[in-house]
């Protein structure tokens, strides 16, 4: 009975050892994959202030956009290509604006540049693919496209929101613009002004959704082609994704214009 018994126990103990060695095969096994995640990964605090990799790369894009300010009048080649840019983008909101143009023009301007940096920096090889070690939770990706991140997309959303109510009060005066929200005139008005304040917030959960998931999916699917078919194939999706994230800054943009232009020009009820 005791030779039994020590078989068996060496049978477990040998299962036991044979299971541990094959565990971190298993392991190894489920992270071999594209490291693909919906939120942004913490890389390290500033006292209790989280700061994300989705950050980094935002903080990147504002020094980036310093750099072109500062050397837009000491660099030709800046200038000329952000002057044809703007050129044609002051003529395209011209026709949302009219005689307000030069106004409102840098405001959605400011947008319309971060964004597009946002995008196009997500692009660039090392984005995502740079890892660094991070405490417990194992090699994260140092950069993240910041538009990637719904944390920025919703500041975004409800930043332009925020301040096409700021335009609003200064064109319209406190009184006329409070009237939109707040009239007990009648029933229809009082729930027309409910539906405004519900529409106001929709605008901006709406703003921050659809940047976001254009961008995330856009890098998923890069993600996913370079893991599966390595070398150029990925370079016509890459191409693609350029010409999206254009887009899409256009598109934001462009929006915020056309809110805004509605939001400042005083209406009968």
């Amino acid at each position: 009975m005791s030779i039994i018994a020590s078989s068996q126990a060496g049978k477990t103990t040998s299962s036991t050892t044979a299971s541990k060695k094959e565990a971190p095969r298993a392991e190894t096994k489920a992270h071999s994959g594209p490291h693909i995640s919906i939120k942004a990964e913490p890389l390290f605090h500033i006292g209790s202030f989280q700061v994300t990799n989705a950050l980094v790369t935002s903080w990147l894009v504002v020094v980036f956009l310093i750099f072109l300010a500062v050397n837009y009048t000491r660099n030709n080649q800046i200038r000329q290509f952000f002057n044809l840019l703007l050129k044609n983008l002051h003529g395209l909101f011209k026709n949302v604006f009219g005689k307000n143009t030069d106004k409102y023009f840098p405001f959605v301007m400011t947008f319309f540049m971060y964004i597009l940096f946002s995008n196009w920096l997500g692009l660039l090889p090392g984005v995502g693919t740079i890892l660094v070690q991070v405490g417990d939770e194992g090699k994260l990706p140092l950069f993240r496209a910041a538009t990637a991140d719904l944390n920025t997309t919703l500041a975004l959303g409800f930043l332009s929101i925020f301040m096409i109510q700021v335009f609003s009060i200064k064109e319209l005066g406190f009184g006329k613009y409070l009237k939109k929200f707040i009239n007990l005139s009648n029933p229809i008005n009082a729930f027309v002004g409910i539906l405004e304040i519900m529409s106001e917030f929709s605008k901006a959960i709406s703003f921050s959704f659809r940047l976001f998931g254009n961008i995330f999916a856009g890098e998923v699917l890069l993600t996913v082609v370079a893991f599966l078919v390595p070398a150029l194939a990925s370079f016509p999706f890459l191409v693609f994704e350029f010409f999206v994230g254009f887009i899409q800054a256009l598109v934001f943009s462009m929006l915020t214009a056309i809110f805004l232009s509605v939001a400042v020009t005083e209406h009968s009820h």
